[in-house]
């Protein structure tokens, strides 16, 4: 006799189960968009989150993370306003400014109309009509991924950002997230289509209460030829917030991609890239830089896909850990038969402030094509005691020495920034941390 053996769902995975029958029916989208919903959640119910042994979330066990599911946000009203008011980041950047709190368009904190001309901007839930059932397509995320399948369950509003052809956006476009009031779960969704040959950055922030959150975001990116995009994304929320994030990138022909991201905040964060070069002689540079001190726990994993000729790509990640933080860094580069002529280079360096810190790096390589020049690096060290000593000859206390190094250590991948107050706004940002330093 052969028993059937199933799992036990845990308090969060019942929870978003009864969630989302109680919501599903009122998120927005058509006929098949609230099919792709239920697929959605009936692989979270059929599978259960994620644990150590999925070779994905090896480093971040999600189950054990997510002990709970916080409820959906409520509607938000004037103290939610002002209390994200002030929380807002990046006020010296001039920029376009769409703004959600607790994963809900606020117009009152908003500044879309510097939009110009041939950039088209729709509201997710507007999107998501007869025909919206594209947007949630996984791009190039695996089958099965839990943050994925979790977004396109529950998000109800996002924006739908389209640049037409040869249209230069000269001042960023900065979509904020903030989060506050008691805690909840927010889910949040950004499209993007670049038309052949135009250009544009995208500033994505998330800040927050530290009441203990949930956030989760699929930003989506799809190049056509020629064309040039820089994403810039700033994770500070409160430390008690679980942050699950996704970017999954799609080039086209010549087209150029740059992605910078800075994490100072939350308690675990989970940065996910799946970039696949689908044009010939496309450049990608995917760059980040992490602080984390307590028990943090920061996570990247990237998987960039090489399928056509003469492409190049460059990944650097750096953290700094203090206390008993943690940091990990997934990622793999894929040549595909046939992709000649690629170049892949891959970095990945941790610096350990505290004996009890622990950095975990598992860079791969996966290659079918005979003409390529692919690398991939990791290393995890402490201060250079020598630099230290002459720093404290010279005068400079200890902290204060510790601190230079460390702003050198990570301004090598903030200062690749083009924007300058972009690039001051991040390096406040790590100065700050560095100066809150036990």
């Amino acid at each position: 006799m052969n028993a059937e053996v199933r799992s036990i769902r845990t308090a969060a995975e019942s929870a978003l189960v009864e969630a989302f029958a109680a919501v599903g029916p009122s998120l927005p989208g058509g006929a098949d968009v609230t099919e792709r919903r239920a697929a959605a959640l009936r692989e979270i119910a059929e599978r259960g989150l994620p644990t150590r042994r999925v070779e994905d979330w090896k480093y971040f066990d999600l189950r054990a993370l997510m002990r709970d599911a916080r409820p959906l946000a409520a509607p938000i009203g004037d103290a939610e306003i002002e209390a994200a008011r002030a929380l807002l980041p990046l006020a010296g950047v001039d920029a376009a400014r769409i703004v959600f709190v607790n994963g809900q368009f606020c117009a009152a904190l908003s500044d879309i109309d510097p939009l110009p001309e041939g950039v088209s901007a729709t509201w997710l839930a507007d999107a998501l009509g007869d025909d919206g059932a594209a947007l949630f397509d996984r791009g190039e995320a695996p089958a099965g991924n839990a943050a994925v399948a979790l977004n396109a369950a529950f998000v109800a509003d996002g924006i739908v950002l389209g640049i037409a052809a040869g249209v230069a956006v000269a001042r960023p476009i900065h979509v904020a997230n903030v989060q506050t009031g008691a805690a909840h779960a927010a889910f949040g969704r950004v499209a993007v289509t670049a038309g052949e040959g135009a250009s544009v950055t995208i500033v994505e922030s998330h800040v927050g209460s530290p009441e203990g959150h949930q956030t989760n975001t699929h930003v989506s990116v799809t190049l056509a030829d020629r064309a040039d995009v820089s994403l810039v994304k700033l994770q500070d929320e409160g430390l008690g917030t679980l942050h699950l994030a996704t970017l999954t990138a799609t080039l086209g022909a010549g087209a150029k991609l740059s992605s910078l991201a800075l994490s100072a905040g939350s308690a675990a964060a989970r940065q996910q890239v799946y970039l696949a070069f689908r044009g010939d002689r496309s450049t990608a540079e995917i760059r980040g830089a992490g602080f984390a001190g307590a028990r943090r726990l920061l996570d990247t994993t990237l998987v960039v896909e090489h399928d056509a000729l003469g492409c190049a790509s460059r990944e650097h990640f750096k953290t700094a850990l203090d206390g008993e933080a943690r940091s990990v860094f997934q990622g793999k580069i894929v040549v595909k038969p046939g992709a000649q002529k690629t170049d892949g280079k891959m970095m990945a360096q941790a610096l350990l402030l505290s004996e009890g810190a622990e950095a975990d790096a598992k860079p791969e390589l996966e290659i079918f094509a005979d003409d390529v020049v692919c690398g991939h690096g990791a290393t995890v060290g402490a201060l250079d005691d020598e630099l230290l000593f002459y720093l404290k000859s010279r005068g400079i206390p200890q902290k204060e020495a510790e601190a230079l190094m460390v702003q050198a250590f990570v301004g090598e991948v903030i200062e690749t920034a083009e924007d300058e107050a972009l690039r001051d706004a991040l390096t406040a940002r790590s100065t700050a941390w560095l100066k809150a330093r036990d």
